[in-house]
């Protein structure tokens, strides 16, 4: 609650001194300015009635007082708009993903980890999910229900599609959930650990199409320089061994993928750098959220004077009337 005029609550400095005022001319034996001396009659109830019209004055005095400073409810209320990204992971779940240079565990298990942290992050965004390797598969549509998105992204394993790198197709697939989006900001996240051998769609040709579709890509090479270790399962034995495999990113064909959609290129060498990376783009793709405040005031006043009135009517009544021969 709050005062809209707080001043006027001063008037209630009047109101011990209007009481101590008539206490004193009571015990003087004169006239109050408002009734006369009535110290020396018996204490009927018709007297005790009249002494209370003392109270009733200093009451309509503060309600009077409180009623003029407009005591008043403040009912505030928030109104958040948010203009959301839609965005689109695309995975590569190709053999390679399985090289085990992201330790302890391999490319694919991290890139989950990484991309579910990534999710659990935003707010107010669509997110969909495209897989890939030798073919293109969309795991899960534009969607802000994270828990199924996120249970679809656990979901994705080595093995599940035909084996390969189809950027190209990812690309174009990815772009094709995006084609009838209307939010402002359009991205793909790419994440591959190889070279295009794959698909239908040249990835240049994809890229383009995505320009046009104002989407913006970012690609994510995801491997060590050099050399990986990559499990190898010796069926003689049944246990697993490693070899040495290189690892062959087209870092120049992903860095012209984005620079072509107004995106960036990134190189991932580890879990560290990854997350990093992830947490970059979070920073440059953030969704814009307007929040305004609203106030509204309830006007208290009103039924303060119109007690202040009752009051104020049951003591003319009454000493015209009932109290009217003591006064």
């Amino acid at each position: 609650m709050r005062f809209a005029s707080p001043w006027y609550l001063l008037l209630l400095l009047g109101c011990p001194l209007m009481y101590y005022a008539e206490r004193w001319a009571d015990r003087r034996g004169r006239g109050s300015l408002l009734y006369s001396s009535i110290a020396s009659l018996p204490q009927t109830r018709r007297v005790r009635l009249y002494l209370s019209l003392r109270w009733l004055r200093i009451a309509a005095c503060v309600l009077m007082s409180v009623a003029m400073a407009r005591p008043q409810l403040v009912e505030s209320f928030e109104e958040i708009t948010s203009e959301g990204i839609d965005i689109v992971l695309a995975l590569d779940v190709s053999g390679s993903m399985a090289a085990e240079d992201f330790r302890p565990k391999n490319r694919l298990v991290v890139s989950k980890d990484v991309v579910a942290q990534f999710i659990a992050g935003r707010r107010g965004d669509r997110i969909g999910l495209v897989a890939f390797a030798g073919v293109s598969i969309t795991k899960c549509p534009l969607t802000t229900d994270y828990t199924v998105l996120l249970s679809l992204l656990k979901s994705v394993q080595l093995g599940q599609l035909e084996d390969g790198t189809a950027i190209g197709n990812a690309l174009a697939n990815s772009a094709n959930r995006l084609r009838s989006s209307k939010v402002k900001s359009k991205v793909i996240i790419l994440l591959t650990d190889g070279v295009n051998n794959r698909g239908e769609i040249a990835p240049l040709d994809a890229a383009d199409i995505a320009r046009r579709l104002r989407i913006k890509v970012y690609a994510i090479g995801a491997g060590t320089r050099g050399m990986a270790p990559y499990p190898v399962l010796d069926e003689s034995t049944g246990t697993t061994r490693y070899v040495e495999v290189p690892v062959e990113i087209d870092e120049e064909l992903l860095r012209t993928i984005a620079t072509k959609t107004g995106g960036r290129y990134f190189r991932a060498t580890d879990r560290k750098s990854l997350e990093e990376i992830y947490q970059e783009i979070d920073k440059l793709e953030k969704s814009k959220i307007e929040s305004r405040q609203y106030r509204n005031y309830l006007e208290l006043y009103t039924p303060l004077l119109w007690l202040c009135v009752l009051i104020l009517a049951v003591m003319v009544v009454s000493s015209q009337t009932y109290l009217k021969r003591i006064a």
